[in-house]
C-alpha cells in the first residue's frame, strides 16, 4: 500500500491541492497558482486563513500555559469565551458546555437534554427524533439517528435507530401539486405521539439544512410550529447549528430568520473554531440549565480530556474578534449580492435549483453533472464542496459558502468563475 493510501481519510473524488501558503480565502499552490476556496474548507473556515487576531490570541495564551484542565486550573479564558459567545448569538444567560468537536457536542447535548427531561418530567426513556435529511456527526449514535444516505451505517449496525419524520423539503416530502409549508410540522407531532410523548426527550433538527440536501431553507413558520408542538408535549428542541451558526446564513443563528423559533439547546462548532481549532459548544437556555445540576440529575456527560482546552478557547476568542470587527451592513449586502448572482444561474442548463441564505447556498445540477462541474470550476481556480443526498434519483450539486470575511472582489471572482463553469456544461452555449 502506498504511503498516502495508509492515511485513512476521504476517498471521494475531490481535488488534491498541494498548498504551500494561504491568505484569506485563497490557497497558494506549489505550481504558482492560487485557488479561491468557495466553500470555506469543509464549511468551517469562516474568517479566512492566516488571521492575525486568532494568532495573537493563541500566542498570548501560549505564553501563559498551553494546557490546564478546567477542574484544576482557574478557567478564566473559558469563562471569557462563554460570555463572549453567548452575547454574540443573543443568548447572554445561557450555560455552555465546551467539547472537542461538533459530533461530541451533539452527543453532549442529547445527554444534557435527557438529564433535564428525567428531572423535570420524570421521563425514563430519552428517545431522540430527527429528520430523514439530517446529518449530526460521525459517531455510531449520531450516524444511526440521522438521514444522510451516504453515511448511514448498515441496518445491523444502526443500534436500532433511524430518522423519525420527513424534512420539510420536496425531495423527501413530496406533495400533490404543492410544495412544503408550515403544515409539514405536523409530521413531528405524529412522530412524537406514535412513540408516546413520555418516551421522547428531544427533537434534534438543523434549522437550515447543511450539506446533505444542499442548503434547503424551511417553510416560513415551520420551526416555530415545531417548537409549539414540542412544548405542548414536554419535549425539548435542540438546534444543530454546527454548520449554520455564527453568521453563516446572515444572522447570528440561522433560527433568527424566524420569530418564535428559539431552541432549548443550541449546538455550535464549525463557525466557532473557523478551522483554527476543533471545538464544539452546547448552549443551554437558563430555563432548563439549573435542572442539569439538580440533586436528582445524572452526572454531567464526559466531554473529553481536551474539552475546555485553553488554546482552543483562545483561538475561538480570536475568531469572535474577527466576526465582531466585520462591517455588518457590508457583510449582509455581500450575502444578498451573492444570492442574487447565484439565483441567476437557475436560468441556465444544467442548473435545476439555487437555494440558501446569507453566505450559504446550494446550486443543484442535473444528475451526473456534479463532478464535471467541479472540474470546470477548478479549471477556473475556484473550489466548491459537493453535496449528494436528497430524493430519488439523488440530488447533487455544489455548496457555495465563501468565508464571511470575503471581499466584494472575492464574490465577483467566485460568481463569475461559477457562471463560466456552468456555461461550459450548457449544451446550448
Amino acid at each position: 500500500m502506498s504511503r498516502r493510501g495508509r492515511l485513512l481519510t476521504s476517498s471521494r473524488p475531490l481535488p488534491d491541492f498541494d498548498v504551500v501558503g494561504s491568505k484569506g480565502s485563497w490557497l497558494h499552490l506549489a505550481d504558482g497558482r492560487r485557488v479561491f476556496d468557495g466553500s470555506s474548507g469543509l464549511l468551517c473556515v469562516n474568517v479566512g486563513q492566516g488571521s492575525r487576531k486568532v494568532f495573537s490570541r493563541i500566542e498570548q495564551q501560549f505564553s501563559r500555559f498551553s494546557f490546564g484542565g478546567a477542574a484544576v486550573v482557574q478557567p478564566h479564558i473559558q469563562l471569557e469565551l462563554m460570555d463572549r459567545l453567548c452575547r454574540a448569538v443573543g443568548r447572554p444567560e445561557d450555560s455552555v458546555a465546551l467539547t472537542t468537536c461538533g459530533t461530541l457536542a451533539v452527543e453532549v447535548a442529547v445527554s444534557l437534554a435527557r438529564n433535564v427531561t428525567r428531572v423535570r418530567d420524570g421521563k425514563r426513556r430519552g428517545d431522540i427524533l430527527t429528520s430523514d435529511l439530517s446529518y449530526h456527526g460521525m459517531s455510531a449514535l449520531t450516524l444511526s439517528l440521522a438521514g444522510n444516505h451516504a453515511r448511514r451505517p448498515r441496518p445491523e449496525d444502526a443500534l436500532g435507530l433511524h430518522p423519525a419524520f420527513p424534512a420539510p423539503y420536496p425531495p423527501t416530502h413530496g406533495h400533490e401539486g404543492r410544495g412544503c409549508d408550515v403544515s409539514c410540522a405536523d409530521e413531528v407531532a405524529v412522530a412524537i405521539d406514535s412513540r408516546g410523548a413520555e418516551n421522547v426527550c428531544t427533537v434534534l433538527i438543523e434549522p437550515v439544512n447543511g450539506t446533505t440536501g444542499g442548503a434547503y431553507v424551511p417553510p416560513d413558520g415551520y420551526l416555530r410550529r415545531v417548537s409549539q408542538i414540542c412544548r405542548e408535549r414536554d419535549v425539548l428542541v435542540i438546534h444543530d447549528e454546527v454548520l449554520t451558526g455564527l453568521w453563516r446564513t446572515g444572522t447570528p443563528l440561522a433560527s433568527r430568520h424566524w420569530d418564535g423559533a428559539e431552541p432549548d439547546l443550541c449546538i455550535l462548532s464549525k463557525g466557532l473554531g473557523a478551522g483554527y481549532t476543533s471545538v464544539g459548544a452546547v448552549l443551554v437556555s437558563p430555563d432548563i440549565a439549573p435542572l442539569i445540576r439538580h440533586e436528582d440529575a445524572d452526572p454531567l456527560p464526559a466531554m473529553g480530556t481536551m474539552a475546555t482546552h485553553p488554546l482552543q478557547a483562545a483561538a475561538c476568542l480570536g475568531v469572535l474578534d474577527e466576526l465582531e470587527a466585520m462591517d455588518l451592513d457590508a457583510f449582509i449586502a455581500r450575502g444578498e449580492r451573492l444570492g442574487k448572482s447565484l439565483r441567476a444561474l437557475a436560468a441556465l442548463e444544467p442548473v435545476r435549483e439555487v437555494r440558501g441564505l446569507g453566505h450559504l447556498y446550494g446550486v443543484e445540477v442535473e444528475p451526473g453533472l456534479l463532478w464535471p462541474l467541479m472540474e470546470e470550476a477548478e479549471k477556473r481556480d475556484v473550489f466548491f464542496y459537493p453535496f449528494t443526498g436528497a430524493g430519488h434519483p439523488r440530488s447533487e450539486g455544489l455548496v457555495v459558502a465563501p468565508a464571511l470575511t470575503s471581499t466584494d472582489e472575492d464574490i465577483t471572482f467566485l460568481t463569475a468563475a461559477l457562471f463560466d463553469a456552468v456555461t461550459a456544461l450548457n449544451p446550448h452555449s
